[in-house]
C-alpha cells in the first residue's frame, strides 16, 4: 500500500462539534458542557476512526475560540506511555496557569496504553490539580482504564459511522479533490474501512496520488485485501471438494496482493457471514477460523494454517453434504 501522510484527514477534520458528523448523542451533551463554558474530566471511548480526537480539538477550538492551541495540549499515550510522561510533560502542563481560561485541557490519545504505574500517577496529577486543568482521554478499550481514572470521568462512547454517513463524506472529499469514483469502489471503501472513516480517507488519498478515475479493482488492490467475489468463488471451490484449485487460487492471490494470513482469515470471516448456508453450518466455520487465526497469531506457519482451514472448510462442507 502506497504511504502517505494523513494530509486529507487534517485537511477535511471537522472544525467544531456542529461539523462532527453521526455522534449526536455525544455531541449534544458536549453542547451543553460549551453553553456553561465549563467541562468535567472526559473519557472518549470506542473504535479507531470514529471521531475521537475530532471531537476533543472540535471541543477545544468551540470553548477557547482563537486561542485554543494554547490551552489544549495532546498528547499521544501510545507513544509516550511510561510514568515519566506522567510526571513530566503532563504535570507541568498541568500546574501552570490557563491563558484567559478558567482551566486548560489535556487531550491523553490511546490512553489505554498507559502502563498501570502511568495510570496510578496520573489520577494523583487529576486530583491535584483539577482546579485549573480538564483532561479528555482517549482509549479503543474503556476497560483498559483503571477504575478509579473512569470514576473521574465522563464516559463517552463512540459508535462507527453508518455506511451512508461514510459515502456522503468521502464523496465531498473526492468531489472536492477533483476525483471521480466508481460507485462500487465507494462501497468498496467503505466495507474495508468498517466504520473506520480515517483508514478510508488515508486509501482515497493514496488512490488518488495514482488515479483521477478510481474504481473497485484498485481499491482492492491499494488495500491488499481480497474482493469478496474472490472469496466467495474459493469457499465454493473448497466446499465441492476442489481443495487443490482453492489453494492455488489463494496463494496466489495472498502472494500478488502481499497479504498475510490473519488478513485472509478476517476475509473469510466477512464472506461466512453472507454464505447461503445453515446458520449451525456457519457456527462451526466460525468457529474454526478463530481458530487458525489464533494459531497464526501464535507463531504458526501461515502457509501451513491457511491450507488447513481451507481443508476444514472442505471437511465441514463434506460432513453436510454441501458439495
Amino acid at each position: 500500500m502506497v504511504e502517505v501522510n494523513e494530509i486529507w484527514t487534517e485537511k477535511y477534520r471537522p472544525k467544531t462539534l456542529d461539523e462532527v458528523v453521526d455522534q449526536e448523542h455525544v455531541v449534544k451533551r458536549l453542547k451543553a458542557f460549551v453553553s456553561e463554558k465549563n467541562i468535567p474530566n472526559l473519557l472518549f471511548a470506542g473504535p479507531p476512526g470514529t471521531g475521537k480526537t475530532t471531537t476533543a480539538i472540535a471541543l477545544a477550538r468551540d470553548l477557547y475560540g482563537s486561542i485554543w492551541k494554547h490551552n489544549f495540549l495532546e498528547l499521544n499515550a501510545s507513544d509516550e506511555r511510561g510514568i515519566d510522561v506522567v510526571r513530566g510533560k503532563i504535570k507541568d502542563f498541568a500546574r501552570t496557569k490557563p491563558i484567559d481560561a478558567d482551566f486548560k485541557i489535556i487531550f491523553l490519545d490511546e490512553a489505554d496504553a498507559l502502563t498501570q504505574d502511568a495510570q496510578q500517577a496520573l489520577r494523583r496529577t487529576m486530583e491535584k490539580y483539577a482546579n485549573i486543568t480538564r483532561f479528555i482521554l482517549s482509549c479503543n478499550y474503556s476497560s483498559k482504564i483503571i477504575p478509579p481514572i473512569q470514576s473521574r470521568c465522563a464516559v463517552f462512547r463512540f459508535k462507527p459511522l453508518p455506511e451512508e454517513a461514510s459515502k456522503e463524506l468521502l464523496l465531498n472529499i473526492a468531489e472536492k479533490e477533483s476525483i471521480k469514483i466508481e460507485e462500487s469502489a465507494l462501497k468498496a471503501l467503505v466495507d474495508l474501512a468498517e466504520g473506520d472513516l480515517r483508514r478510508a480517507i488515508n486509501i482515497l488519498q493514496s488512490l488518488a496520488i495514482l488515479h483521477k478515475e478510481i474504481n473497485e479493482d484498485m481499491v482492492y488492490d491499494l488495500a491488499s485485501s481480497l474482493k469478496p467475489k474472490e472469496v466467495e468463488e474459493i469457499i465454493e471451490l473448497a466446499m465441492k471438494q476442489q481443495f487443490s484449485i482453492a489453494r492455488e487460487k489463494l496463494i496466489k492471490l495472498m502472494a500478488l496482493r502481499g497479504m498475510s494470513g490473519s488478513d485472509v482469515v478476517k476475509n473469510f470471516h466477512a464472506a461466512v457471514k453472507n454464505l447461503d448456508i445453515d446458520d449451525k453450518i456457519k457456527i462451526k466455520l466460525i468457529d474454526k477460523l478463530a481458530e487458525y487465526e489464533f494459531r497464526i497469531a501464535e507463531g504458526a506457519s501461515e502457509d501451513v494454517q491457511i491450507e488447513a482451514m481451507l481443508a476444514q472448510f472442505a471437511l465441514i462442507a463434506e460432513q453436510h453434504n454441501l458439495g
